[in-house]
């Protein structure tokens, strides 16, 4: 059976609506962008204030040990910016347009691999943070749980990317999908 041709108007209040669906998800785009812009400025603003602030003492272990604390402060502010860009640039390239001249490691065709990029960047966080705060322990217990709980979450996440990889590829659709479009 064929289906009867939709009416001009129909059509076109489907290209409309589809067309505010792609707005909504620019302000997605503009927002995670500007969100990382941010972070990134006050990550440069904060490194140098707190270079200039430890240069009076430098060479002190004190000093040294806070700058260490700092810089691991500062890859983590990093790494949250970088995922909101990769947000930024992954909900452009899927929903909007194909951005070109990005390295290879950032083309995402497909929202999985979207996902798999942000959780690789959750998991580097999530060591970064345990490492700032085995930096800043003082003995005290409770280090070994945070670390356990960290480590609970990676292997969850690990878990979940084998089989998305090993089972969501079966499917086929997304992959193939995507491929088409190069």
């Amino acid at each position: 059976m064929t289906q009867p041709p939709r009416s001009p108007l129909r059509q076109g209040l489907q290209r409309r609506g589809f067309g505010l669906t792609l707005l909504i998800v620019e302000f997605g785009v503009l927002s995670s962008f500007l969100f990382s812009l941010a972070l990134y400025i006050f990550g440069t603003v904060q490194t140098v204030r707190t270079l200039w602030n430890a240069l009076p003492r430098i060479g002190q272990p004190e000093v040294t040990k806070n700058l260490v604390v700092a810089a691991i402060e500062q890859t983590d502010l990093v790494l949250v910016a970088t995922a909101l860009l990769i947000i930024s640039v992954g909900l452009q390239a899927l929903f909007v347009q194909r951005l070109d001249n990005l390295p290879g490691w950032l083309h995402i065709r497909t929202f999985d691999d979207l996902k798999n990029k942000l959780m690789g960047i959750v998991v580097v966080a999530l060591v970064v943070e345990f490492f700032k705060v085995a930096i800043k322990w003082d003995g005290t217990p409770g280090i070994l749980t945070f670390g356990l709980a960290l480590a609970a979450i990676i292997l969850a996440v690990a878990a979940y990317t084998f089989v998305q990889a090993r089972y969501g590829s079966e499917k086929g659709g997304d992959e193939k999908a995507g491929s088409d479009e190069e």
